[in-house]
C-alpha cells in the first residue's frame, strides 16, 4: 500500500506491531504510546493537585487542569507530540506547550509549575511500569497456581533427571515443576517488592528543589513531593534522583529475573516435548509451515526467545545509569526510556505466554517410567552407596560395567551378593530385597517433601494497580 507520507518527512512511522516480536503481541497495550504519553498527562495534572495540597495552589486551578488534561483521554495525539519532541530532545517540551493552550488561560501558570522535563518522565515512567508490573505479577500468580497444581498432582511420578544432558539419578515429574515453580515464586515477589519502591521524582531543574522554594516557600516545597507521589500513586523520593538511577537499575533486574524464570520453565518444557522424551507437552502445539504433522512447543518457543532477549537490555539500564554524569545525563538518560520499555513488553510478553503454557501444560508419567525401564543404571550411584560397603568399589564398578555392556542388571547383582555374602542356615537369600534395591521408585530422596514445600511457599497476592 502506497504511503501518503513522503520520505524523509521526519514524520512517525509505526515500525513495530511485533511482526518479528510475537511474544510480545497482545501484551504491550501497558506500555505503547498512548499509555506513556497518558502518564505523562497524568503527571503534570498531579502536580497540579499536590500544589493545591499543600496550599499554594488554588484548588480551583488542580480541579480546572486535571479536568483539562485527563478528563478527555484521546484530545491529544503522540504522533505529533513525537515530531516536536526531536527539537528539544525530550517529548514533555512540547507536551507542556500543548497542555498550557489547553488549559483556561487563568490557571495556564499551574501547568508544569516548578519542574523539569524529567521530573515529569521519571514519574510517567515509574506509573507505566508500576501498572506493566501489576499486570505480570498478576501473570505470573497464573503461573505460580498451575504450577503448584502440576507438581502436586505429579508428586510421586518417576522420571530420570538430567544432567549435561546425560541421565543421572531419579527424580519426579513433580520434582521439576516444583523447580520451575520456586523460580516463578521468588521472581514474582522480588518484582512486587520493587513496584512497592518505585518513586515519583520532582526535583526542579537541578535536583536542588529551588523552585518549588522559590515558588511556595521552604515548607511547602519540603511536603510537595510527597503529596505529589500519593497524587500519582507512587512512593516519596528520598531525594531527587536524577542522576541517581538505582529505580530504574532495580526494577529492570527484577523484570530480567522473571523472565530468567520463565525461560527455564519455556526451556524444559521444550526439551521435554521432544519426540524422542515426551516427558511434558504443551496444551495447544503450534503448527508447521511444512509438517502437518507436528506440533510444535509454540508457547515455550516463545518464552524461551524472551529469556535470551531480556539480559542484554538490563545491562544497558545498568550501563545508562553508570554514565549518569552531572545534574542530568546527556543521553544517558534518553537511552533508558526505549530500553526500559523493551524490557517491559517482553516481561508482559513473556509472562502472558508462560501463564497460557502452565495452565495448559500436560505431564506424561507412563512415558517417563518407560524412559526409566529402559535405562536400568539410572540407580548406580544408590549401587555404589549401598553395596560398595559389602562387595568393594572395584565388584560394585566391574557390575556396572557389565550391566552397561548389556548384562541383566539384577543377575550380576544377585550373583556378586551370592558369592560374597555368608549365610547361617535359615537366613535370608542375597537376592531379598534386590527388587526394592533396584527400583528408581525408592532413590528419590527429599523429592516428595520438596515439591510440598514449594507448594506452600506459592500464593502470592498482586500489589495495587495504579
Amino acid at each position: 500500500m502506497p504511503s501518503d507520507v513522503p520520505p524523509g518527512s521526519g514524520a512517525p512511522v509505526a515500525i513495530d506491531g511485533g511482526l518479528l516480536s510475537p511474544v510480545t503481541v497482545g501484551h504491550d497495550a501497558l506500555v505503547a504510546d498512548d499509555a506513556v504519553l497518558t502518564a505523562l498527562l497524568g503527571a503534570e495534572a498531579a502536580l497540579t493537585r499536590a500544589w493545591a495540597r499543600v496550599g499554594v495552589a488554588p484548588d480551583a486551578a488542580a480541579t480546572a487542569v486535571s479536568e483539562a488534561l485527563t478528563g478527555d483521554p484521546g484530545w491529544l495525539d503522540a504522533a505529533p507530540i513525537a515530531r516536536a519532541a526531536v527539537a528539544g530532545g525530550n517529548p514533555v517540551i512540547p507536551l507542556v506547550r500543548a497542555a498550557k493552550e489547553r488549559v483556561p488561560g487563568e490557571v495556564r501558570i499551574w501547568v508544569h509549575r516548578g519542574a523539569t522535563s524529567q521530573d515529569i518522565l521519571d514519574t510517567a515512567l515509574m506509573t507505566t511500569s508500576r501498572a506493566a508490573g501489576a499486570q505480570i505479577v498478576r501473570s505470573l500468580a497464573r503461573v505460580e497456581a498451575a504450577l503448584a497444581a502440576l507438581a502436586s498432582a505429579h508428586r510421586d511420578d518417576v522420571s530420570a533427571a538430567r544432567t549435561l544432558t546425560q541421565h543421572a539419578v531419579p527424580t519426579t515429574l513433580g520434582a521439576r515443576a516444583a523447580s520451575w515453580l520456586r523460580g516463578v515464586t521468588r521472581a514474582r515477589a522480588r518484582l512486587a517488592g520493587v513496584l512497592d519502591t518505585l518513586p515519583a521524582q520532582l526535583g526542579g531543574a537541578g535536583g536542588t528543589l529551588a523552585s518549588f522554594v522559590e515558588i511556595g516557600g521552604a515548607d511547602a516545597a519540603a511536603a510537595l513531593p510527597a503529596a505529589f507521589a500519593d497524587e500519582v500513586g507512587l512512593a516519596t523520593p528520598d531525594a531527587p534522583w536524577h542522576v541517581e538511577r538505582w529505580p530504574v537499575t532495580e526494577l529492570g533486574d527484577a523484570l530480567v529475573q522473571v523472565v530468567d524464570a520463565l525461560g527455564r520453565l519455556a526451556g524444559d518444557v521444550a526439551t521435554g516435548s521432544r519426540t524422542e522424551i515426551g516427558e511434558f507437552a504443551e496444551g495447544t502445539g503450534g503448527g508447521s509451515s511444512a509438517m502437518p504433522q507436528k506440533q510444535n512447543p509454540a508457547a515455550s518457543v516463545l518464552v524461551r526467545s524472551a529469556a535470551l532477549r531480556a539480559p542484554q537490555l538490563a545491562a544497558t539500564l545498568h550501563l545508562a545509569a553508570a554514565l549518569a554524569v552531572d545534574e542530568r545525563p546527556d543521553g544517558a538518560w534518553h537511552a533508558e526510556w526505549p530500553t526500559l520499555r523493551d524490557l517491559l513488553r517482553l516481561a508482559l510478553g513473556a509472562s502472558g505466554s508462560a501463564a497460557s503454557l502452565a495452565e495448559g501444560l500436560r505431564a506424561f508419567p507412563v512415558r517417563a517410567a518407560e524412559i526409566l525401564r529402559a535405562d536400568p543404571l539410572i540407580i548406580a550411584e544408590r549401587l555404589s552407596i549401598v553395596l560398595a560397603p559389602v562387595l568393594g568399589a572395584d565388584e560394585v564398578a566391574r557390575i556396572v560395567s557389565a550391566a552397561g555392556a548389556g548384562g541383566d542388571l539384577r543377575q550380576l547383582v544377585v550373583d556378586a551378593l551370592e558369592a560374597a555374602v555368608d549365610r547361617a542356615p535359615g537366613a535370608p537369600h542375597p537376592s531379598d530385597g534386590v527388587d526394592a534395591l533396584l527400583d528408581p521408585a525408592n532413590y528419590t530422596g527429599a523429592a516428595a517433601a520438596l515439591v510440598d514445600r514449594a507448594v506452600r511457599a506459592a500464593g502470592p497476592t498482586t500489589p495495587e494497580e495504579t
